[in-house]
């Protein structure tokens, strides 16, 4: 008997990072967290050792009336101020494209809403072969099908495969979505030149003579690259779109305001064609009207509030952190190149994935275990959060992991 969809796997969902963090937890309790390595934390964690919750952001929640907090959003696509905010914030002036933007619960809500209404049943989405494992699940969800282009070749962006993947997907179906997750990629921490962002640009238009095709960007990140505003200047290269062609950038207050819990993010459609992107955002509307109804008012009211009012001090606050870790990181990898230990490339961001196939990964993921180091397994990686670790905890670690990836090569 069955009483959900048929097309619907309804195998449990493997949890692949909660429960190695819980494992982590039990072996500090036991063993005492000066003898266990915790890299599994997918979020900001500060020298104490605890999560960050930005003073600036957190002051202004605090402050907002709680009527402000308890009452619904002004509409189903988010606050106007907050829509504003997110569009100048993110896009920082560099780009002239017309565009809607939607609130949705996190950025997790737009890369699902973008999915969900851009591909009709059957379809095929594309994905990076080293991905954030959700990807691959809200496809799943859907009844789509997902066709993978690897990452990298060598330590660049690999077009080649980028365009095959697409080209396959082209010659069974009339729409394409690709999703690129940059910069500060989820999980290796690499960031797009903008000159391959303009050769998947050039791509993407020439796909769009036969196809209609859509770019998802997911830049939950990108608060944290280390050039900062300098990191938004590829957008730039969307306004070279053409008319066949529209993109989505899918932005998280989850990692910008260090408020993961709130569930508060945003989805930037923009297109040349006006007409076209009208109907996008009413059917993104329409989907967010079906599906949450309505967002966390105060997380936009304090977004609101922070920027307009609070903004020198929370950049301030904010760069401290990018910059601890860029000192935290850059320990890890250069330590790493020191030893021999081979990752993906890595240029910002809050992880480091070291690189093998799932064989070794599966072995050397429980031989790290047995030495109290804990980390999340990736497609032919393994994710070393260098986020949620100390300074002190980065140094020499590299050198520990090598040691025990030897015992089992």
């Amino acid at each position: 008997m069955r009483f959900v969809r048929n097309s619907v796997d309804t195998q449990p969902i493997v949890d692949t990072v909660f429960s190695i963090v819980r494992m982590a937890k039990e072996d500090i309790a036991k063993n005492g967290a000066e003898n266990v390595v915790d890299a599994t934390i997918g979020s900001l964690y500060g020298e104490d050792g605890k999560l960050v919750a930005l003073d600036t952001v957190f002051s202004s929640f605090k402050n907002l009336d709680n009527r402000v907090l308890a009452k619904y959003a002004a509409s189903f696509t988010g606050n106007d101020d907050f829509r504003q905010e997110v569009y100048d914030w993110v896009l920082n002036g560099n780009s002239t494209l017309p565009h809607e933007v939607i609130a949705s619960p996190g950025g997790t809500g737009a890369v699902d809403m973008t999915m969900s209404q851009c591909l009709d049943a059957g379809q095929s989405v594309v994905l990076p072969n080293i991905a954030w494992g959700s990807y691959k699940l809200m496809a799943g969800m859907n009844g789509f099908g997902i066709e993978n282009y690897d990452l990298f070749d060598g330590d660049a962006f690999n077009i080649a495969s980028l365009k095959a993947a697409c080209q396959k997907v082209m010659a069974k179906q009339d729409k394409l979505l690709v999703v690129i997750n940059d910069p500060c990629h989820n999980p290796t921490g690499y960031s797009m030149t903008k000159e391959e962002w303009a050769e998947v640009v050039a791509f993407l238009n020439e796909c769009g003579k036969t196809h209609q095709v859509v770019l998802l960007n997911d830049i939950a990140y990108i608060d944290f690259a280390y050039g900062q505003e300098k990191a938004k200047e590829y957008f730039k290269e969307f306004d070279k779109i053409s008319e066949n062609v529209a993109v989505v950038v899918s932005f998280s207050l989850s990692k910008s305001m260090t408020s993961y819990g709130m569930r508060c993010g945003a989805a930037i459609l923009m297109a040349k064609d006006e007409k076209a992107l009208e109907d996008m955002k009413n059917v993104f509307e329409k989907s967010a009207r079906a599906t949450w109804s309505n967002i966390n008012n105060g997380a936009m009211a304090m977004f609101v509030d922070v920027l307009e009012n609070h903004r020198d001090a929370y950049n301030e606050e904010r760069r401290k952190y990018v910059a601890l870790l860029k000192e935290r990181s850059s320990i890890f990898v250069e330590e790493a190149k020191e030893v021999g230990l081979k990752h993906y490339p890595y240029k910002e961001g809050f992880f480091v994935t070291l690189s093998m196939d799932n064989e070794t990964r599966d072995k050397f993921h429980a031989a790290l275990m047995e030495n109290h180091i804990y980390t999340v397994k990736v497609n032919q990686g393994i994710r070393v959060a260098v986020c949620s670790l100390s300074v002190e905890k980065c140094k020499g670690l590299a050198g520990k992991m090598k040691k025990i990836l030897d015992t089992i090569a």
